[in-house]
């Protein structure tokens, strides 16, 4: 990170800049005074009157989307499409049925923009033109979504409304009430990190466009300045901003460096407000400074990058305020003791002294400042959630229910399988009924009129064991299953059973390839007996085979981030187009990236294998590094255990070609038998103990079925 002028941290506290600062002091009651705090009104600006009489206030401070629109906001693309939509879904002056009608998925972007009008939207228009007064003085900075050439108007002058104060980093104002002069400093517009340096339709240091607006780096700095003007060691100074501090690094640096001592702030959009110091959050003062140091890092890598750009563009006084906000930007507590001078070991004041407000919206709730004698008391008042309705939802996962809910019947279970659970689980202790759970269960069944013998926990361990069976059950059955089905495609014949059971045949004495599997009867009966489960009558269907014209791609781990299927592709050029499909399985940190691309025919793939790069790129800009990656044809798991293991078999298992532990796959042999061809004229099962004993020795060993070491490949 470029590190600052070493000039810039002797800069005069007083700005060089030969400007007047918009400052005004309003004595609204000097023995007592409530102060309405709100956020987001949204253009509802008549219920501000009604939500400061409720309140009792004499002044309201807002906290962004004030609603600042009229009619030429809606005239050609003065708001975009997007941010329309959004007005659209959050104005409170639209009705229900209206707004559902209007956000219609069926309807365009035109459709919107057509039907919408300024009533819909803001009543902005009836306070401009006199028709609506504001009651008591309100102080507000604009929000994310408002029209930034309605904010120069105020800038200029243009407009000019009773009762409304526009704070921005020109503009301040003080309230004395209550023995206490409290400093108004606002900051408003959304933080957006890669727009601190763009001013977009807006003039001088406004920021904004297409209906919404944001914070600039002119805009910190020009606060700072203000604040630094207007200084008053016996002022309380108050921070008001849309972004909200306790989230974004850079708001919470601008609060150390304007000296606040209350912020109140925006922006979150919760149903219940939030107020906090940063010494009841942080876990220590090093967490505090974390976020400072996030925020510095995220603001000068910003500046870092457009630098350059900027500074070919400032005048004078842009760089005097440049300075200010770089000098923001570094505000961050001493490392260890933070905030020690040479003078002694003094806390940053902020650190447990500053307090922080985040508001929810006008609608849900609100914070009133009581100021009295000196003393700034807090009310919070928010809507909050609602949770009635986990009274009436039904449990999951086994969960209590309400004496109100009724228990649902379960299905009558076979009688093979509760045979079989009484027999597995006739010896298995039982835990008793504790007395709560009793008195749960049979309030219940006495409002459902179903009684059971047994208890809630007894109940409740046989389910799981039945359900742990059917589980087992299951998993057997597909092991099964897949056994039969490698057998089949493997040998290219129908396989006999064991014990000498007649399996069923497709004609021509070649597997059913279309038809559903089904279970050899000595497999059922297995299962039936000592799997504890029901058979099924329906098998598993055909493993889909996968494409022999396939090519394998591995990345080193210090490529594979960010790699998705648009790199891959992008890696073939122009054979891209010829690539049917990328999969990429389950990266795992630390590993190697692999994927694999198909293609129609063995032609294409072969022009693909041949055009592919061998190398792909790392970072962005002159930073970028070429990384080599693998590249070859995709092959199964037994043709690369044959190169390994000659003659071999899979591995440990029953005998079988894959085996059941570690080996190859049937992919091979699944192709050959497809073809009409097969490999290994012996029986590749190889019986229940030796590892491929028949006609082709597949594998040799005994007992543990199928070493890793054999003769040769058998029969073709």
């Amino acid at each position: 990170m470029a590190s600052r002028p070493a000039s810039a941290s002797t800069r005069p506290p007083v700005s060089p800049l030969p400007r007047t600062v918009n400052t005004q002091t309003t004595v609204l009651d000097t023995a007592h005074g409530r102060i309405l705090c709100i956020a987001d009104i949204r253009g509802r600006l008549s219920a501000l009157n009604d939500l400061a009489r409720e309140a009792g206030a004499q002044a309201i401070i807002h906290t962004g989307d004030f609603g600042f629109f009229e009619a030429s906001s809606l005239e050609g693309t003065t708001i975009s499409d997007r941010t329309l939509r959004h007005l659209t879904q959050y104005s409170p002056l639209i009705p229900t049925t209206q707004r559902t009608h209007l956000l219609a998925p069926s309807n365009p972007p035109s459709f919107i923009r057509s039907t919408m009008s300024i009533s819909l939207l803001s009543e902005f228009p009836l306070l401009l033109s006199g028709t609506l007064k504001l009651n008591v003085p309100v102080y507000t900075v604009w929000g994310a979504c408002e029209d930034v050439r309605v904010l120069e108007a105020f800038r200029l002058g243009t407009y000019n409304i009773e009762n409304l104060h526009v704070l921005d980093e020109a503009c301040t104002r003080v309230l004395d009430v209550g023995g206490v002069k409290l400093r108004l400093l606002g900051l408003g517009g959304a933080l957006v990190g890669h727009k601190l340096f763009d001013c977009g339709e807006g003039r001088a240091t406004l920021a904004g466009g297409h209906g919404t607006m944001w914070t600039t780096a002119l805009q910190i700095g020009e606060l700072l300045d203000t604040a630094q003007r207007v200084f008053d060691p016996t002022e309380t100074r108050v921070l008001i901003t849309h972004a909200s501090p306790g989230r974004e690094g850079l708001i919470a640096q601008l609060a150390l460096a304007t000296k606040a001592d209350l912020t109140i702030s925006a922006g979150l959009h919760f149903r219940y407000a939030s107020s906090w110091n940063e010494f009841s959050t942080q876990a220590s003062h090093a967490g505090f400074r974390e976020k400072l140091l996030a925020g510095k890092t995220a603001f000068f890598q910003v500046w870092d990058a457009v630098r350059p750009q900027v500074e070919a563009v400032m005048d004078a006084g842009q760089r005097v305020l440049m300075d200010k906000a770089l000098s923001v930007a570094e505000r961050v507590p001493e490392d260890g003791q933070a905030g020690q001078t040479q003078g002694g070991a003094l806390e940053e004041p902020a650190w447990k002294n500053c307090w922080n407000w985040n508001l929810c919206d006008a609608a849900y709730g609100s914070l009133v400042m009581e100021v009295r004698e000196g003393r700034v008391s807090a009310e919070l008042k928010s809507q909050g959630f609602n949770y009635a309705y986990r009274r009436s939802a039904t449990g999951a996962g086994g969960s209590v229910q309400t004496p109100t809910t009724s228990n649902a019947a379960l299905p009558p279970a076979s009688t093979s399988l509760t045979a079989n659970l009484n027999n597995s689980t006739s010896n298995a202790p039982t835990k008793a009924p504790t007395p709560a759970p009793q008195v749960q269960v049979d309030a219940t069944n006495t409002t459902t009129n179903t009684t059971s013998p047994t208890s809630t926990t007894a109940e409740k361990a046989e389910k799981e064991k039945e359900k742990a069976e059917r589980e087992k059950a299951k998993k057997k059955e597909k092991k099964e299953r897949k056994e039969k089905e490698r057998t089949e495609s493997a040998k290219g014949d129908t396989p006999t059973s064991k014990a000498g059971d007649k399996a069923p045949t497709a004609t021509g004495g070649t597997p059913q390839s279309t038809g559903t599997p089904t279970l050899p009867e000595s497999a059922s009966a297995s299962f039936s007996e000592g799997g504890g489960g029901p058979k099924s009558p329906i098998g598993t269907p055909t493993k889909k085979q996968r494409n022999p014209w396939t090519i394998f791609i591995r990345i080193p781990p210090s490529a594979s981030s960010g790699v998705g299927e648009k790199e891959i592709k992008a890696l073939f050029g122009e054979l891209e187009k010829e690539v049917q499909r990328v999969h990429l399985p389950v990266a795992y940190p630390g590993r190697p990236r692999v994927c694999y691309v198909e293609f129609l025919d063995e032609e294409s793939m072969r022009r693909g294998l041949a055009g592919c790069a061998r190398e792909i790129g790392t970072g962005t800009g002159e930073g970028q590094t070429q990384t080599p990656i693998e590249v070859k044809q995709a092959t199964d798991r037994e043709a690369r255990n044959e190169h390994q293991h000659p003659g071999g078999s899979g591995g440990r298992g029953t005998g079988s070609v894959r085996g059941r532990g570690r080996g190859g796959g049937a992919y091979a042999a699944r192709g050959f038998a497809a073809a009409g061809l097969t490999r290994g004229g012996g029986h590749f099962r190889g019986g229940h103990g030796n590892g491929g004993s028949g006609g082709g020795s597949v594998g040799s060993g005994t007992g543990g079925g199928g070493a890793a070491s054999g003769a040769g490949a058998g029969e073709s």
